[in-house]
């Protein structure tokens, strides 16, 4: 049944669907909070369990969990620690066979008495692996099993029956993320290492991209000597199309550069684009950066100084490449 306001919902129904929606969110907020208490020398062994683990981190879990499961798998392996996900019925099919003694075992179960989960656990302690379970029965079958049981219990659900996992899998999910970010802190994970699980994201090309990529090279770098006029430096910026020229001293090395910004001042002096030497009227020290630079950086670094490009320069400081600021947002990593 659909019900269709002509002038939008009346202001009760309004009123009452906003309440039900700011309780759910408040009923899961205190359960996550809740969490906090739990955070403990269990919480610290299963780190260093997995920590330690020589093979992967298999999760596992049915139904909501096995949802959740999987999202804490995925978690895990972007931020460093390689894991997957195995479905409990699944396993007993043949996929325990992707399991070895190396890994470390994730089990997910609010009940701690899923049958599929129980099924496995003498296959688990046959390998003697590492079992670690979150659960919201601690006195549970599994929670018993494991070599390490985290308390994942939620007083209340935030259905209104009681009935949809709502608030325990947030609660689950929460704990299985606290794990994986725990690990990367202390596996010393970095953004570059966070970029080479990504390659393919936006996210990740943004914490690769580098202005090597993308930076006009060769003949495409607008550049003239310190004697040039005026006019064959406007000349040199309009065919390059980068709104500013390079100015480059007898040893080819950066000794200004030329922008638009230059060539409103040089007009408003009367400057003769005929006579004026370009070294009269160009911008000193310009603002340079190194190749191996990420492009993120390098657009900060014009944002900060109010600029639109930048020159790449060697060690022996001569231009070897320029960056426009629409080189870098036509990436759309930004």
């Amino acid at each position: 049944m659909y019900i269709f306001f002509s002038q939008g919902p009346p202001m009760q129904y309004f009123e009452k669907i906003c309440a039900l929606g700011r309780a759910v969110i408040e009923t899961e907020a205190q359960m996550v909070r809740s969490l906090l208490e739990r955070i403990d020398h269990k919480f610290a062994d299963a780190c260093q369990y997995l920590l330690e683990c020589q093979g992967r981190i298999i999760v596992m879990g049915m139904g909501k969990s096995g949802h959740i499961a999987r999202k804490i798998a995925a978690t895990f392996a972007s931020t460093g620690s390689p894991a997957f996900f195995i479905h409990p019925g699944e396993a007993k099919h043949g996929d325990f066979g992707m399991i070895t003694v190396q890994d470390v075992i994730i089990v997910l179960s609010n009940s701690g008495t899923t049958d599929e989960v129980l099924a496995i656990l003498p296959y688990i302690k046959q390998l003697g692996l590492v079992l670690i379970a979150l659960t919201g029965k601690p006195n549970s079958t599994l929670a018993k099993a494991a070599t390490v049981n985290i308390d994942v219990s939620v007083s209340k659900e935030a259905c209104p029956l009681g009935l949809a996992p709502t608030s325990s899998t947030t609660a689950a999910l929460v704990m299985g993320d606290a794990l994986a970010i725990a690990l990367l802190e202390q596996r010393g994970f970095t953004a570059e290492n966070f970029a080479r699980s990504h390659p393919g994201g936006t996210l990740g090309r943004r914490l690769s991209l580098r202005i090597d990529e993308i930076m006009h090279t060769g003949t495409a770098i607008p550049k003239v000597d310190l004697n040039a006029t005026l006019k064959a430096a406007l000349i040199e910026m309009t065919e390059k199309k980068l709104g500013m020229t390079t100015i480059i001293n007898e040893k080819n090395e950066l000794a200004g550069i030329f922008t638009d910004g230059d060539v409103r001042r040089a007009f408003d002096n009367n400057a003769d684009i005929h006579q004026t030497k370009i070294n009269q009227v160009m911008t000193k020290n310009p603002k340079i950066i190194s190749q191996g630079t990420l492009a993120t950086d390098a657009l900060r670094i014009m944002e900060n100084h109010k600029i639109t490009s930048l020159v790449i320069t060697n060690n022996e400081k001569q231009p070897i490449g320029v960056i426009h600021m629409h080189d870098i947002l036509q990436t759309g990593v930004i």
